[in-house]
């Protein structure tokens, strides 16, 4: 089993067709498939040898059963959309492997995405709509609606567990062609596990600070000369260090089947089913940071009181998170011939999320000093306990066709399919029946008896249906220049309804209606189509470098992030409004160094915004006249330097601006919020005699603006801040690595993330450990 080291080289061939309902779309692309000649040699049918066997399955993801590795280099995505290795990818990417996530005992995505400079949770989420799961932010803009699991949209506002992940790939610029409706600065793609031809199993035990417990097993068996069986497994229950309460308790399994590896035709069949019982984190007053004031000029002595406890926590022992994930994927593939492969992936998938949050506003009327000279006497309101009952479901087909054919001096580099798919939101509306009881500001309690909350009434069901078809060509000239075309068309239909509760907060008045009477809510439809396309020009003055130029084009409509519409007109989910578009524009190189050991990229982009909407100052009314600007610069380096030293690093800079409309910024100037101007990351290991492995990271983010609205006397920023890992490993056998991961090695006090009104901030996490066995057999 030691021959299946998957990394350096490709994930190319490993989605596929399963039989379904959609024929007409397989036929049309089995149709395309014979069209093409088979000319080339790229992709051998089958490869009868075992030591031929083994050099392809270094090409696969597999069970990795030697001493830890620290290459952290991949040459391909995951994906039959592209075509070319990442060298010639005309667009900035972050691919963050398993053996990176390993090192740094990452467990969640957010966790795995702070290798990719400038991306992170840093929104909160606004007072009465707490921001839950993977809240993930990328130049400038909110993108935790365009997170895709095997090139399929994922549902749900969960944290992700990473534990049957093999890679996470972080497209940066609009990748509307790629995926379809998504948000403007890119998406995040996760790459699953698959089985493989070998036997061998793997797996973890960790603990650590806070409590952390935590273990995993990987087992890949092989059934026969073609087929295999995986089974990945993850237990935890968790504290967070240095917050009270707050808590992960989870436990997933993943078996997967594969038929056919190594033959013509390959057969995935993928279950994953996860359940989380958490207590949600929802910060703690911004009382005695920096830039905060008195949001009462009759009590200013509130500006001068000290900082709370950053370990408080203000809920009740109420708080949950309660989620249920479960997905079934079918992958087939086929090779009609060495250079014709048919992709067909079928996904079903639901989650289930129940979810209680009491969180809070300091507000004047909500912060009470009883006696201003004894501040233990002071209390916040537990003003917004946040609610959400849930069930995201999808199912789609999607049929892909890849080849390559010349056509005279030219050529062509084809992917085409097709894409149906069918999303469902529906919600519970739940409310509180019962005044939640104070909190001491600075000895809060969470043992609150008598909380008493149900359903209003309220609901919502959403529904979208979408049928997309692609093409991508890229076209190689000579050994010189090539150009990557992409064009993709989606026509989408959306039916939402929803019921609510008058009076409540955002609710519509009651008028003569007693308060809390249940209303018709929203009731609309809107059909559409998306034609997204991206171009790019790329040359290669060596042939291990290449210079590029690359324009994108990318939509959004309204709803299209959450299934959801809104009747209010300063909505961007009212189903009256135009979609939002974003065109990209990039210039960049990338150089494979060091016998193709590290890869070098860099690159100047800017991404435009418009259709935002903006009120007119005059007549109050709200027009889809503004635009939104973010531009920069964004640096990397991944691989190895020598043999035993590997690094994988990053920097970015986002001018992120209003160019035209309102200023969405607390302090008034044209910055968007919750982006750095500025963010660096890095993580670097040595691997000395007798295989002991010592590695360490860094992490910047600079200043952050937060969002705009009538709170009085917050923080309008956070400030920039550093922080540094480290890890080392050693083999204590052949079976057994033993590992230890410092956090935050020199203890730094830091704001992580905060809310739109600057009333509550997630503390960043202080100097902590973690201990972990590495076993595999």
């Amino acid at each position: 089993m030691a021959f299946i080291n998957s990394r350096k080289h490709p994930i190319t061939t490993r989605k596929s067709s399963s039989a379904s309902g959609l024929a007409s779309a397989a036929t049309l692309l089995t149709g395309l498939a014979l069209a093409f000649p088979a000319t080339a040699t790229d992709m051998p049918a089958s490869i009868p040898s075992s030591d031929a066997q083994v050099a392809n399955a270094k090409n696969l993801p597999g069970v990795k059963v030697e001493a830890a590795s620290n290459d952290y280099r991949v040459d391909r995505l995951s994906s039959p959309k592209f075509t070319q290795p990442l060298l010639d990818t005309t667009q900035t990417v972050n691919v963050i492997t398993k053996e990176l996530i390993q090192q740094q005992g990452a467990t969640t995505l957010t966790e795995a995405l702070r290798n990719s400079p400038g991306v992170g949770t840093f929104f909160v989420g606004e007072n009465g709509a707490t921001t839950t799961g993977d809240g993930i932010y990328m130049r400038g803009f909110d993108t935790s609606g365009s997170i895709f699991v095997d090139d399929v949209r994922d549902l749900g506002s969960i944290s992700r567990d990473i534990f049957n992940i093999e890679q996470v790939e972080v497209t940066k610029g609009p990748a509307g062609t790629d995926n379809g409706r998504t948000a403007p600065a890119g998406s995040v793609n996760l790459v699953s596990k698959q089985p493989q031809l070998g036997d061998g199993v793997s797996g973890s035990v960790a603990y650590g600070s806070g409590q952390h417990k935590r273990a995993t097993a990987d087992w890949n068996q092989t059934l026969g000369n073609n087929s295999a069986f995986r089974l990945n497994m993850m237990g935890q229950d968790s504290g967070v260090p240095g917050r009270d309460k707050v808590g992960n308790d989870r436990w997933g399994v993943a078996p997967s089947l594969a038929f056919g590896l190594q033959t013509p035709t390959r057969v995935y069949l993928d279950f994953l089913h996860v359940k989380q019982s958490n207590v949600p984190d929802g910060g703690v007053p911004t009382i005695g940071l920096p830039g905060y004031s008195s949001p009462d000029p009759s009590r200013r002595f509130i500006t001068g009181a000290s900082r709370v406890d950053s370990e408080n926590f203000y809920g009740t022992d109420s708080d949950h998170d309660d989620v249920q994930a479960d997905m079934f994927t079918a992958i087939v593939e086929h090779d009609f011939a060495p250079n014709v492969t048919l992709h067909n992936t079928t996904r079903w998938g639901r989650t289930r999320q129940n979810y209680l949050l009491t969180s809070f506003m300091g507000s004047a009327a909500n912060l009470l000093t009883p006696n201003p000279a004894d501040p233990s006497t002071w209390t916040i309101a537990r003003s917004n306990p946040t609610f959400k009952q849930q069930v995201n479901r999808i199912l789609t087909n999607q049929a892909n066709i890849t080849g390559t054919i010349a056509t005279g001096s030219v050529t062509h580099s084809l992917s085409t399919g097709v894409e149906l798919a069918q999303e469902k939101a529906g919600t519970v509306g739940l409310g509180v029946r019962s005044p939640w009881p104070a909190a001491n500001l600075y000895d809060p309690s969470a043992d609150v008896g008598g909380l008493i909350y149900g359903p209003t009434g309220a609901h919502s069901q959403g529904k979208t249906n979408t049928m997309a078809a692609y093409l991508f060509d890229t076209l190689k000239f000579n050994e010189q220049w090539q150009v990557n075309a992409g064009v993709r068309l989606d026509h989408y239909s959306t039916d939402f309804n929803s019921l609510v509760v008058c009076g409540a907060r955002n609710g519509p008045a009651c008028g003569a209606l007693p308060a809390g009477s249940v209303l018709p809510g929203v009731d609309a439809s809107k059909s559409g189509n998306l034609p997204n396309y991206k171009l790019g020009v790329l040359y290669k003055p060596a042939a291990n470098g290449s210079v590029y130029a690359n324009f994108a084009v990318s939509q959004e409509p309204a709803g299209g992030n959450t299934l959801t519409f809104s009747a209010a007109a300063n909505s961007a989910d009212n189903p009256n409004l135009a979609p939002q578009k974003a065109r990209t524009i990039e210039f960049g190189t990338k150089w494979d160094l060091l016998d193709e050991k590290l890869l070098l990229t860099g690159a100047l982009y800017r991404t435009t915004v418009s259709n935002d909407l903006v009120q007119d100052p005059v007549d109050l009314q709200y027009y889809q006249v503004g635009r939104k600007r973010v531009q920069g610069i964004e640096l990397s380096a991944v691989g190895k330097l020598t043999d035993n030293w590997a690094v994988s690093a990053g920097y970015t800079t986002m001018d992120a601006k209003v160019i035209s409309g309102s200023a969405v910024a607390n302090d008034g100037s044209s910055d968007l919020a919750y982006t750095p101007k500025s963010a660096f990351t890095a993580w670097t290991t040595w691997r000395l005699p007798f295989n002991l492995i010592f590695g360490g990271g860094a992490r910047y983010a600079g200043e952050m603006k937060r969002g705009t609205d009538s709170a009085i006397g917050t923080p309008s920023f956070t400030e920039a801040y550093w922080v540094f890992d480290a890890m080392a490993s050693y083999p204590l056998s052949k079976q057994l690595d033993l590992q230890l991961n410092l956090y935050n090695l020199f203890d730094k006090d830091y704001v992580s993330a905060i809310n739109k009104s600057g009333y509550r901030y997630t503390p960043g996490t202080p100097r902590s450990a973690m201990l972990t066995v590495n076993f595999r057999f």
